[in-house]
């Protein structure tokens, strides 16, 4: 009797210790299920800028910012004029203040000019009101210039997030990436810059570059051939894009909605 009796105790502490885990294991699978669930949310709601184009014409932009000095920007132009391309360059307020008569050159030329803030600030520290005075600043300056206001909107360093973007939007500005970096800024010679762009190039690319690098100016040349080489045009980014009814998915790649 008294076997049977420790018998069934056993039993009833086993069938409880499992109850118990299993409701552990539940609550813990549900609470990470959960943390799963906000996160998935949060990727889906997050505000993204365009790092390129899903496209199926051999077209790709080639983007140039301005930041530092205007010593290299009639060669720029001189081999921009020399391929027949157009290429939009998003230029720092400060930089417009300092340089009037390049940017005036390169709006003559028929370039785009895009806003790269008024004084190059990690943006992604500022609110949005001071992120809307940074890019109405300079928009305002690119405007007197050249009699038109930018449309376009690259954050300084490539930072960016939802207060930026939504500040860009206020604006009416669309916040653009890139998909290729030559990293010309590092002091890269052009076979080390095409290097880095050869075998990833493709429709719908956005490459960034700077003037006021030690091998830029010396490097577009032969880019700019190879790029062409490869069967693709180059268009400024406003002619890449779409300009509605499209989705950004979650690689920053722009894309007409289906209906």
């Amino acid at each position: 009797m008294f076997l049977v009796f420790n018998k069934q105790k056993i039993y009833s502490y086993i069938i409880a210790l499992s109850t118990v885990a299993i409701l552990f294991s539940g609550a813990k699978l549900f609470s990470n299920s959960e943390k799963e669930a906000i996160q998935t949310s949060a990727s889906i709601n997050k505000l993204l800028p365009i790092y390129s184009v899903e496209t199926n014409e051999k077209k790709i932009s080639l983007t140039i910012n301005c930041a530092w000095n205007a010593d290299d920007i009639d060669s720029i132009l001189d081999t921009l004029s020399k391929y027949k391309v157009k290429v939009t360059f998003f230029m720092v307020g400060d930089w417009i203040e300092k340089f009037p008569e390049a940017t005036k050159k390169i709006a003559d030329a028929g370039h785009e000019i895009g806003n790269h803030s008024e004084g190059h600030p990690h943006v992604n520290n500022l609110s949005i009101e001071k992120n809307i005075d940074q890019i109405k600043m300079c928009a305002d300056r690119i405007e007197k210039i050249t009699g038109k206001r930018s449309t376009l909107y690259r954050g300084p360093y490539g930072e960016y997030n939802d207060t930026v973007i939504k500040a860009a939007k206020e604006q009416n500005h669309t916040t653009i990436q890139w998909s290729l970096d030559t990293l010309d800024y590092k002091g890269l010679t052009c076979d080390e810059m095409w290097a880095r762009l050869k075998d990833k190039l493709s429709p719908g690319s956005i490459i960034l570059m700077h003037n006021g690098t030690k091998h830029t100016k010396d490097s577009l040349d032969k880019i700019i051939y190879n790029i062409q080489e490869k069967g693709y045009d180059i268009v400024t980014v406003s002619d890449l894009i779409y300009n509605e009814n499209y989705i950004i998915d979650n690689n920053g790649m722009q894309k007409l909605e289906k209906k």
